[in-house]
């Protein structure tokens, strides 16, 4: 937290150097995203250069893009505050996150997925989470901000009441995903349980004695939008062009994944260095709402309206187009 508001506080006086940034929009370009096929789309984009395809098209030649992976979205928000990145790709809570400290000046620009994030465990007496202990522990990706993190508080205030909204918190554990997965095939690892997120988590249930406990779905009553891609204000109103061709890149990935999800997942395996087959992945692509490629925010301001309930956001939206950049407010959001 502290990072954070080091970070703010550099963005802060950054925006305030007015917007002389304005003249040239940059050719160089740099862009976080997670581990994992919630964020398939970057992966096309990446093998495709589609952004940069987008870019020329509008008479931006030249563009490169950086891509960064990073194990949570604090450490990408960090990057995004710090200046040492252009555009995030992480989850929902980051971005109000930002949004409110921030006041209005890091703001979204398209989603890509909205698939269901499983919370697993290999521990036979949790099955549920009102079976959660004080010793229990849980890997999430980001403690108290990761989509994994606001999900447990939003199931512990509709399961306890709001009083007991952070009743979880405790048990949190911050690991990335891939070192969560190696933490639950290890029976002597003191974590025993993993929000997880795919392909993790159907990699995880398929080992022995793994099994589901809560998932997205459950909690929220719907989709919920995954993977984010946000910037600050600064940066869009000094790079329209490329702004547009981060959507038209997105929109065009998703279109890709939905025709031919098994070359997709062949870039995804190129970029990431998934080892797991292309026919497990394929396989993951058929579970339940697996297909939830979209580029329109979902259940984004449940999301706010719990951060706001538990003081984490100061201002409370009125609608997700107030943390969106006006040029997404076409997209059929909530």
């Amino acid at each position: 937290m502290k990072s954070l508001i080091r970070g703010i506080t550099a963005l802060s006086l950054a925006v305030g150097l007015g917007s002389a940034a304005l003249a040239q929009e940059k050719t160089n370009i740099s862009i976080t995203r997670q581990p994992g096929i919630l964020y398939l789309a970057s992966h096309v984009m990446e093998t495709q250069k589609l952004i940069e395809k987008h870019a020329a098209a509008d008479g931006v030649a030249g563009v490169t893009v950086e891509w960064r992976t990073f194990s949570g979205g604090g450490a990408q928000t960090d990057a995004l505050l710090a200046g040492n990145v252009d555009i995030v790709n992480t989850g929902t809570g980051n971005l109000l996150l930002l949004w409110d400290r921030t006041k209005g000046k890091v703001k979204g620009i398209v989603t890509s997925s909205a698939q269901p994030v499983i919370m697993v465990s290999r521990d036979p007496r949790i099955k549920s989470l009102e079976d959660i202990g004080p010793t229990d522990k849980i890997a999430v990706p980001t403690v108290g901000v990761s989509t994994q993190a606001i999900l447990l508080q939003m199931a512990a205030a509709k399961m306890y009441g709001d009083d007991q909204i952070k009743k979880f918190d405790p048990n949190t554990v911050q690991l990335g995903h891939p070192d969560a997965v190696a933490a639950i095939a290890n029976g002597q690892h003191e974590v025993a349980s993993h929000f997880s997120a795919p392909p993790f988590q159907y990699i995880e249930l398929k080992q022995s004695g793994v099994h589901k406990v809560i998932d997205s779905r459950d909690i929220v009553g719907g989709a919920l939008t995954q993977a984010t891609f946000f910037t600050t204000t600064k940066f869009a109103e000094g790079n329209p062009k490329l702004i547009k061709a981060v959507r038209l890149a997105t929109e065009e990935a998703v279109k890709f994944i939905k025709a031919d999800p098994k070359a997709a997942l062949e870039a995804y395996k190129t970029v990431s260095g998934d080892k797991t087959s292309l026919d497990d992945l394929m396989a993951i692509m058929k579970e339940p709402h697996m297909d939830e490629f979209r580029t329109d925010p979902q259940g984004t301001m449940k999301f706010a309206e719990h951060l706001h309930k538990v003081g984490t956001l100061k201002t409370l939206p009125k609608a997700w187009t107030d943390y969106y950049l006006p040029e997404s407010a076409d997209l059929n959001g909530n």
